[in-house]
């Protein structure tokens, strides 16, 4: 456990979770010890900074009375964790940061949340989220703002923003996240703690009325590459239910994030070809890690893919999404849209058949690009966002690297290309950068990749000297 900045909380809630885990198989804690740990620190934080507004202490307790055991590799023996408010979870207010919803109960929980408690995990709360988890800011008219752990004034990032501070906090050991447009990255970037984005089919699935959508996807968000590893392992698994679902892995991805001492090749786009926008403070301070990497025996070369055609394809793509969301939402759910969520279903209700036509063949011709770079290196890195966090009362970004930005997902460029294209991306803290604020580094890793692409991030990690924290919230 780092001590800095200032960690106050349990001394259990400071551990990683792998670590809890083996004392929990050993019998040295229990449950329910852990439980009292994680509601006592979210007492301490949560109203400082908001990020797991919806507990559920009793349905918790009741599930570590009934203790199972198994050998999987994803075993959580017990753990308590946090899923985001757009999942549902059996009897616990699921309210997707929407009024419409904000006293909904549902009666079942999304077969991901199942098999996260078949595997050992108790869910202890619901973390906050935007609107249908629409945008990189992390606020909404039922919970209000979450706020970043390094600087309380701070956007946490979206959105999976309550999941990300919450873990920087340590008021959790692991939480479920979702990405689309870089929901789980880039609240792992700015609360310094770590977010998989997954390929499509590997944790769960896009919901039930979306089933075969394979740009959004769920996945583990960690204060460690290895706790993500952990996570990964209990997330994935085939399910019938989903039509997208994915095999496990035949070797745990645990045991895959050990294997550091490979050579590793890094195809580095500081701005991904000029498709997205960079402030120079995080240029120079992402070139200075990938110097570490260099110097630590890592091959860098700086190289990007064409990329023309993927700012259209990636919002035909998110646009037909919304569109698809939005379909059967009866008006009085509709009518508390906050205004960005309304022009997305707009923009998807307008698009037509060649939209949707060319958005298919561009993101093949992508694909087939990244696939050509892959034949070189192992992952592409790049920035998880172009620029340090700003104010939490700023909705989203306007201008990056001198560049005026019109559109509200301007600012979050980088995230598109994984989501296009499919393929796995994480994000992990590089240490802190300009005014002692966590800074994340993307990799983007090959098809079906994710263990490859944990022991790259896990040698990313160790050479910068992660992870971080957990910390006491910066007021």
């Amino acid at each position: 456990m780092n001590s800095w900045p200032n960690f106050s909380g349990p001394e259990l809630c400071g551990l990683e979770a792998h670590q809890v885990v083996k004392i929990l198989k050993a019998g040295q804690v229990s449950p329910v010890e852990l439980l009292e740990a994680a509601v006592q620190r979210i007492s301490q934080t949560g109203p400082v900074i908001n990020a797991t507004p919806t507990l559920c202490e009793t349905r918790a307790r009741k599930a570590v009375l009934d203790p199972q055991e198994s050998d999987h590799a994803g075993w959580l023996a017990g753990l308590p964790i946090s899923i985001k408010d757009l999942n549902a979870v059996a009897g616990v207010r699921t309210t997707y940061g929407t009024k419409g919803f904000a006293n909904f109960v549902p009666q079942d929980s999304d077969p991901l949340v199942e098999q996260i408690e078949a595997r050992g995990g108790v869910v202890l709360g619901k973390t906050n989220t935007p609107e249908f988890g629409a945008g990189g800011n992390t606020f909404n008219d039922v919970f209000g703002q979450t706020f970043n752990p390094w600087n309380t004034s701070l956007n946490a990032g979206g959105s999976s923003g309550g999941a990300a501070a919450s873990l920087a906090a340590g008021e959790i050991w692991l939480s479920q996240g979702s990405d689309h447009g870089g929901s789980l990255r880039t609240p792992a970037a700015y609360c310094g703690i770590v977010g998989l984005r997954p390929s499509p089919g590997i944790a769960g699935g896009p919901g039930k009325d979306n089933a075969f959508m394979i740009e959004a996807v769920q996945g583990p968000m960690a204060r460690s590459v290895t706790d993500c590893a952990l996570f990964l392992d209990a997330m994935s698994g085939f399910d019938p239910r989903l039509p997208i679902s994915y095999p496990g892995p035949s070797t745990s991805y645990q045991e895959a994030a050990t294997c550091v001492e490979a050579p590793i090749t890094i195809a580095f786009a500081p701005d991904l070809g000029g498709f997205g926008q960079v402030d120079t403070e995080m240029d120079l301070h992402l070139r200075g890690v990938l110097g570490q990497l260099q110097r630590d025996g890592v091959n860098v070369d700086e190289a990007c893919p064409d990329l023309s055609n993927l700012e259209r394809t990636y919002h035909s793509l998110r646009g037909l999404m919304w569109a698809i969301a939005a379909k059967r939402l009866p008006q009085d759910i509709k009518q508390y849209f906050k205004a960005t969520l309304a022009q997305n279903t707009v923009f998807g209700q307008s698009l037509t058949i060649d939209d949707i036509i060319d958005a298919n063949l561009n993101r093949s011709i992508i694909f087939d690009q990244m696939l050509a770079l892959f034949e070189k290196y192992d992952v592409l890195a790049c920035p998880t966002v172009g620029c340090m966090p700003h104010l939490a009362s700023k909705e989203w970004v306007s201008s990056v690297g001198g560049v005026e930005l019109t559109g509200y997902m301007d600012w979050l460029r980088f995230a598109f290309l994984a989501t296009t294209t499919g393929l796995p991306a994480i994000s992990v803290p590089v240490g802190l950068g300009p005014r002692g604020l966590p800074v994340g580094l993307q990799l983007i890793g090959k098809p079906r990749g994710e263990a490859a692409l944990l022991a790259a991030a896990r040698r990313v990690e160790i050479v910068v000297g992660g992870p971080l924290g957990p910390i006491d919230p910066i007021v």
